[in-house]
């Protein structure tokens, strides 16, 4: 069993196929319900051989930092991950964080590649193909990073791979289920046809904020997901999975979003010239409107952050709010890319700037987000039995991006 080492961790290689997968914004109910009514058979035989728990979430509890935490191994402090969206400091421009220019570590998947594994990342979302796949396509490096919304135009010299659609159909719709199924069909249909042995199967929450766990959308999506998953399984591949955030119904008793503008708050107390960035903010606002449970706030005056801090604090459905250097430091967060402040919310409360910044009439049903404290908490599932070291980690305090150290050094041979 070889292996390889990637900031500051060792990494074992079993001698059969890897797989980690990311099921987006899954929030543990959603595999009680399905487990509860038999909707997951192959999840169910999973559990019945290996291991499952709970794992934290990096916050924000966002798309983009919690994949860049999962694919290095490491918190957003060291991954340079802040948000989806950011204020940059160099720049003074707010600007998505979708270009793997913002990550600062290398990838356990560039890694295993260079160690000589046929590495495959497949993700739903484009945003991050790019952003995490530096030194995966390098030449002479084993290694392939391609899209479920963009799977027709992978080409060998940008993704290490062609002729996508010829493996696992037509390109689906990324505002689908079907975008995540597609990522999971095209990891197996890869394994099959031996072009990967170490995969990174990375899918999206559009079911997640549409349908609470309970509803038949969400029950036929788990269902979906459950029949790839038995197909890896049946592959050989030593299974993990986990997810980058959970996910919350964001509204009042009558369907109508519960939302705190606190741009516009903090100009009826303090003026203007308080800016509020909401760090989930990304291509694909009709989930969400880009509305989530974490914002950062960057000062007029940051001698005033103390008192602007203690002011936010009174406010009704705000449950955390800290000054800069309590955040990095508290939160793992990379000081230069988060405001003077960071603000959270209660579990059904979401956070924005001013109504005119979020454009809620695509949505048809109660809103569902994510972003803050009461969404880190997610699945930490893994196809075989713990060994003593792992176990008793796991009984502490694992972290959703531990998950390639798990899969890779925990399971029993």
């Amino acid at each position: 069993m070889s292996g390889f080492s990637m900031n500051g961790r060792d990494y074992r290689l079993p001698a059969g196929p890897v797989a980690v997968v990311c099921v987006d914004g899954c929030e543990e109910e959603y595999l009680d319900v399905a487990l509860a009514q038999g909707r997951m058979p192959r999840m169910a035989r999973i559990l019945q051989g290996g291991w499952r728990g709970s794992a934290r979430g990096a916050l924000p509890s966002f798309t983009n930092v919690n994949n860049a935490a999962i694919v290095t191994g490491v918190p957003p402090a060291r991954t340079g991950l802040s948000g989806n969206f950011f204020l940059d400091p160099e720049t003074g421009e707010e600007v998505m964080m979708n270009s793997s220019d913002f990550l600062r570590c290398e990838t356990i998947l560039a890694g295993a590649a260079n160690a000589g594994r046929k590495v495959a990342m497949v993700t739903a979302k484009e945003k991050l193909r790019d952003l995490l796949s530096p030194g995966l396509l390098d030449e002479g490096v084993k290694g392939m990073a391609f899209s479920s919304e963009k799977a027709a135009e992978a080409c060998v010299p940008t993704h290490g791979i062609a002729n996508v659609e010829e493996l696992a159909g037509d390109t689906p719709p990324i505002y689908s289920g079907e975008a995540s199924v597609y990522v999971l069909r095209a990891g197996v249909a890869l394994v099959e046809a031996g072009q990967a042995d170490f995969l990174y199967l990375s899918l999206t929450d559009y079911i997640q904020h549409k349908y609470a766990p309970h509803e038949e959308g969400a029950l036929e999506f788990y269902e979906a997901l459950d029949v790839e998953l038995g197909r890896l399984m049946d592959l050989g591949c030593r299974l993990g999975i986990t997810a980058d955030h959970g996910m919350n119904a964001k509204c009042r008793e009558d369907g109508t979003p519960r939302v705190i503008y606190l741009e516009d708050e903090l100009a009826g107390e303090f003026g203007e010239g308080n800016k509020v960035i909401c760090p989930i903010t990304d291509p694909y606002v009709v989930h969400h409107g880009a509305l989530g449970s974490y914002v950062t706030v960057h000062l007029l005056e940051s001698s005033r952050s103390a008192e602007i801090a203690g002011w936010i604090r009174g406010l009704e459905g705000v449950t955390e709010v800290f000054e800069k250097l309590e955040a990095a430091d508290l939160l793992e967060l990379p000081v230069d890319r988060i405001g003077d402040l960071v603000v959270m919310s209660a579990a059904d409360t979401m956070l924005g700037r001013s109504p005119g910044h979020h454009d809620l009439s695509q949505l048809d049903r109660p809103l569902r987000s994510h972003g803050g404290r009461f969404e880190t908490t997610v699945p930490f599932i893994f196809s075989g039995p713990l060994n003593g070291e792992y176990a008793e980690r796991a009984a502490a305090d694992p972290r959703n991006f531990d998950v390639f150290d798990y899969v890779c050094n925990g399971i029993e041979s």
